[in-house]
């Protein structure tokens, strides 16, 4: 059985600052702990029901009772495997590839948010995604319950954001900055290698950003709704900027 010290350095994963101090983050649930095992992250523990353990086929877990686990993990019912994992080492920013779309994310506040942008990347080919420095951590359960596993495949940098993009800019890359005052993205010949710029839910991009002059593409508006979700642009987006890539002609 796990000692009291350990249980407690498990339950203070839920926070940020103690994913950060371990180098380590929560995966919960059978799906995303399978997914989580058969990356090539590190596991440091395992952690299930006997019953989870029996219907998961893991059987090397430390069981502990259902009220145990519930505390371990953070999700609100369903609790029956947790793993914990070692947070991946990133080699520092480098160039785009020739033909490569990266996801920039200025202030991203919400971390379910953040976790479908993941999903969606993970979609469309997106290996890395770029976050500002302020935007919410990745590792947060919420984060990695909503990634559905793609946190497991898309690599996640944070960076001081204008200067990272301006260096990109400078080696090659376009600048693209998704806003409502954007150009339609469909009459845009979107070409590679390309950064595209998603802001803040509330106040999109900072003005650090806005001051580095990249071109602002928009989904084109045809009803009445106020805004998109910011993940939702993020799809609309990338749909465009890969079917311009794989030469789909929609007036054929």
């Amino acid at each position: 059985m796990p000692t009291k010290a350990e249980l407690l350095a498990v339950r203070a994963l839920h926070t940020k600052n103690g994913r950060r101090e371990q180098g380590l983050f929560l995966v919960q649930g059978a799906k995303l702990v399978a997914e989580a095992l058969g990356s090539t992250l590190n596991r440091v523990a395992l952690y299930a029901t006997e019953e989870g353990a029996r219907r998961t086929h893991v059987h090397d877990a430390i069981v502990l009772p259902a009220h145990e686990l519930q505390r371990l993990g953070t999700l609100e019912s369903g609790n029956e495997v947790v793993a914990v994992m070692e947070m991946p080492v990133h080699p520092p920013m480098q160039q785009l590839g020739a033909d490569e779309l990266m996801l920039a994310l200025d202030g991203i506040a919400d971390p379910g948010n953040l976790g479908t942008i993941l999903r969606i990347a993970d979609w469309f080919g997106i290996r890395r995604v770029l976050c500002s420095s302020d935007s919410v951590d990745v590792y947060n359960p919420k984060c990695v319950q909503a990634s559905m596993g793609a946190i497991f495949r898309v690599g996640t940098h944070y960076a001081e954001l204008p200067s990272t993009l301006a260096a990109l800019r400078a080696s090659g890359a376009a600048l693209h900055v998704a806003s409502m005052e954007g150009e339609g993205v469909f009459g845009l010949a979107l070409k590679r290698p390309v950064v595209l710029v998603l802001g803040n839910e509330s106040h999109g991009v900072s003005q650090g950003v806005r001051d580095l002059q990249g071109t602002l593409v928009g989904v084109p508006r045809v009803g009445s709704a106020e805004s998109l979700n910011v993940a939702m642009a993020a799809s609309a987006l990338c749909m465009e900027y890969t079917r311009q890539h794989l030469g789909y002609d929609l007036s054929a």
